[in-house]
């Protein structure tokens, strides 16, 4: 490699190490995006004439944002999975209009989020315990990308492989042997 081309290396790697110090965001800025979230979500809770708190916190470089209420309120009626993801993607450009940088920050309403983490977690077991009897790839049917991670990481747990494949909405986890 010559000296011309060590130096192009170089400055290649010092402008992509500046732009992951930029993705980086600090819990300040992430709390900051948590604030924004909330009164996001606060005035479409009033439009929506919902009962609910929000709490801010940060979770693994992310602002984690969840709406809670008393067993009578009828915060029920937008904690369905879909429902959870759209308004999450809502608050996400709301949050990106604000900041002028991309948000990757989580939405909960009424727990649902982890009822979904239990339910995979209980589809994923018995996954991982057909993969390995049978020794053979299962696909999974498709999910969002929180939702992959979460598989991911309960699939390397247990000791198989996963992969995601496919596109768009369409995009997938094989569980394969190790």
């Amino acid at each position: 490699m010559t000296d011309d081309n060590l130096n192009e290396a170089a400055e290649t790697e010092e402008i992509v190490g500046e732009e992951l110090a930029k993705a980086a965001e600090t819990p300040k800025q992430l709390e900051e995006e948590g604030e924004i979230a909330a009164d996001y979500l606060e005035e479409l809770l009033d439009i929506f004439d919902l009962d609910g708190d929000i709490e801010i916190d940060v979770r693994q470089g992310r602002a984690y944002l969840e709406i809670t209420a008393d067993q009578d309120s009828n915060l029920r009626l937008i904690s369905n999975p879909e429902t959870v993801e759209a308004l999450q993607e809502l608050t996400r450009l709301a949050v990106q209009v604000k900041t002028n940088s991309f948000s990757r920050l989580i939405l909960d309403v009424g727990g649902s989020r982890q009822t979904r983490v239990d339910d995979l977690t209980r589809i994923v077991n018995k996954l991982v315990a057909k993969v390995k009897d049978g020794g053979e790839a299962i696909p999974m049917k498709p999910m969002s990308s929180y939702e992959r991670k979460i598989v991911h990481d309960l699939v390397s747990e247990a000791g198989l492989v996963s992969e995601s494949e496919g596109e768009g909405k369409e995009r997938h986890i094989v569980i394969k042997p190790a």
